[in-house]
């Protein structure tokens, strides 16, 4: 258990937490001059009987200048420890702080009355009582208050018994959540190198494990060599212990205060976030739309605004879902609780806990947007994916879900089989059973419009179907869709065009005399392909017949035209398709235009229209100079023989 101190300057906090532990968490030379806390002090209790278990404590400062630190100090603590004084009572920061605790959610705690040996006993029943009407209404209204002494030891050995029994006490931690730890110590170590301290808040962690630092532009990978809890070796640590890290493969500048540590399948960046947001009850005017505001996530601290999403104004003491637009990157997941200061960073206003880290910068506002972030508000990660689904028209990627609820992968709840799912670099879709069977049928009613205004053509391609029909729905999930209508046999294929099973096109006479005259030329042609100008010539027929000829059988499928009147036979695109295939599976999923020249024995320029022609039909995607596989797609499906090298 992690407990963390808050209150005024000089009511006692660190002297309580010697007095408790018999360690003086200011560990700087100008606190020990000046008497006053100026960063996080970290010190641990020896539960007894408790097999080694700790009791960290976090000793946060208390100058209205430093809150900040403290709120980056009170970020992950189990157990808020609220100090107040007898001689002065409630002070500025007593009331900050009390907010900022209320603000993390934090529910177990104790407010000690310091210094009752000052003062009269009727001064500290009227302490008492002023602390009580404090708390009222917020999360910590029902903790003890114990008045004490740390000087004379009055009181202390209570608090340390309610500390003990805090401490023995179960809590529920989610399950299944990956390592993160928020980093608000940076130091190097003789023999250890770069160190890494802070509050562990989901997950575990041990000696040689891989971990990215969040978040990161450049997605750096450290190791780690050993660790340190609560100023004690050992072989691992877990949520809700604090933990030193020496790290492996970083250097001192790439790595700092407000960072994080995390496991990196959950490891993120982000500069919008939505979440559910509440404004402090000692605000005196509503929160409006638009507003500048310093958020505290975790260790870190940066400047955004406040863009409501349920209004354009949050009252008092209400709450209401708003999406933070930030300045520079945070990393933060589901569930996570902020802070939010004003924009001269003089008072804390308001907070929140994040409903979506990923959220978008358009359609922020709909009604189906505002449906997915009712999703996300429920309980248990099952019930939101479900309810997510329920009510995601484009889908959901599982693989960026998990990211965001921080667990990995293999944690994930597993998928009902009436889902549709399709996985591709990276990313892995699904779709609920209503959202696919609508928009099946929406396609199916598309074709019929299609096959009625053009009753010549085959039908349309796949891309301009999903254009039609489902233009926001990810190219995986529908071309996993075509692939179950097809199954069903609701829909055929023939190469990139979809038709109804009940639509045919027929050739004319003319056009199927020509068509049995170009089989052979074509398939000679090979990997060369064929112009229109040099099949007219050698079949002797016209060269705008032949045009529109091999266009109307490229349109039926039976054909593929790379470039204006280059064509080349289904067999042959087959077998160069085959070739592209193995060259992106043996480089990592894609293929260069070096590589597939070198391997068909064709030109660059060529084998560079072959490549393009593949990235429209949908059998490959161009990202840089690579064309990768595209794993959404049934193309090409089965090689045909001889599709080895040719020359």
């Amino acid at each position: 258990m992690i407990v963390g101190t808050a209150g005024h300057i000089d009511h006692g906090k660190s002297t309580l937490v010697a007095a408790l532990t018999g360690a003086d968490p200011d560990r700087l030379p100008e606190e020990k001059r000046r008497g006053i806390t100026i960063e996080a002090g970290y010190a641990w209790l020896e539960v007894p009987g408790g097999d080694g278990q700790r009791i960290g404590f976090v000793d946060v400062p208390g100058h209205e200048r430093l809150v900040r630190t403290m709120i980056a100090g009170a970020s992950g603590i189990d157990f808020a420890l609220m100090l107040v004084a007898a001689d002065d009572g409630p002070m500025p920061q007593t009331r900050e702080h009390l907010a900022v605790l209320s603000l993390l959610g934090l529910r177990r705690g104790a407010v000690a009355v310091t210094k009752c040996d000052l003062v009269e006993p009727a001064r500290v029943q009227q302490v008492c009582a002023q602390v009580r009407a404090l708390l009222r209404a917020t999360p910590l209204q029902d903790v003890p208050i114990l008045p004490l002494s740390a000087h004379t030891g009055r009181g202390i050995d209570a608090l340390r018994a309610l500390l003990y029994a805090a401490a023995a006490e179960p809590v529920a931690l989610a399950a299944n959540r990956a390592f993160r730890l928020a980093i608000d110590r940076v130091f190097v170590l003789g023999g250890s190198g770069v160190v890494a301290a802070g509050t562990i808040h989901a997950g575990s962690v041990r000696p040689g494990d891989e971990l990215a630092i969040a978040p990161s532009e450049r997605g750096l990978r450290v190791r780690v060599r050993g660790l340190h809890v609560h100023d004690r070796r050992a072989d691992e640590a877990r949520a809700g212990q604090r933990c030193a890290l020496a790290l492996a493969g970083v250097e001192r500048g790439d790595i700092g205060h407000g960072l994080w540590l995390v496991d990196p399948a959950v490891a993120l960046s982000t500069h919008r976030v939505d979440l559910r947001l509440a404004l402090w009850r000692d605000e005196d005017k509503a929160l409006r739309s638009g507003t500048r505001v310093h958020v505290h996530a975790g260790a870190s601290d940066t400047v955004g605004s406040v863009v409501l999403l349920d209004g354009d104004a949050l009252e008092v003491g209400a709450s209401a879902r708003a999406q933070l637009v930030l300045q520079e990157p945070i990393a933060v997941w589901r569930g996570d609780r902020v802070v939010l200061r004003d924009a001269s960073a003089s008072r804390t206003i308001a907070g929140g806990s994040v409903l979506d880290p990923f959220a978008p910068a358009r359609y922020r506002r709909t009604v189906q947007r505002l449906a997915v972030l009712d999703a996300c508000e429920r309980d248990g990660a099952a019930q939101r994916l479900a309810a997510l689904l329920a009510v995601s028209s484009h889908g959901v990627d599982l693989a960026a879900w998990a990211r965001a609820e921080g667990i990995p992968a293999s944690a994930l709840p597993e998928p009902a089989q009436s889902w549709l799912r399709a996985r591709e670099a990276g990313h892995d879709w699904v779709l609920g059973e209503a959202q696919a069977s609508e928009i099946g049928e929406a396609a199916l009613a598309a074709l019929h419009e299609h096959h009625r205004r053009e009753p010549d053509e085959i039908g349309p391609d796949a891309a301009r179907l999903r254009r039609t029909c489902a233009p926001r729905l990810p190219a995986p999930l529908w071309s996993a869709l075509l692939g179950r209508l097809a199954d069903g046999a609701r829909v055929q294929r023939r190469g990139p065009f979809v038709h109804l099973p009940e639509h045919a096109v027929r050739l004319s006479e003319s056009e199927s005399r020509i068509a049995k005259k170009i089989a052979p030329l074509l398939e000679a042609a090979g990997f060369n392909g064929s112009w229109v100008r040099d099949l007219s010539r050698e079949t002797r027929e016209s060269e705008a017949l032949m045009r529109t000829t091999l266009a109307r059988m490229a349109r039926h499928g039976d054909l593929h035209q790379v470039v204006k009147d280059l064509y080349f036979d289904v067999r042959t695109m087959q077998r160069l398709a085959a070739i592209a295939r193995a060259e992106a599976e043996r480089g990592d999923g894609g293929v260069t235009a070096a590589r597939f020249r070198d391997a068909t024995g064709l030109g660059r320029k060529r084998a560079i229209q072959i490549l393009e022609h593949f990235d429209r039909i949908g059998f490959l995607r161009r990202i840089g100079d690579l064309h990768r596989l595209r794993t959404d797609t049934a193309l090409f499906a089965t090689a045909p023989e001889g599709a080895e090298r040719t020359t």
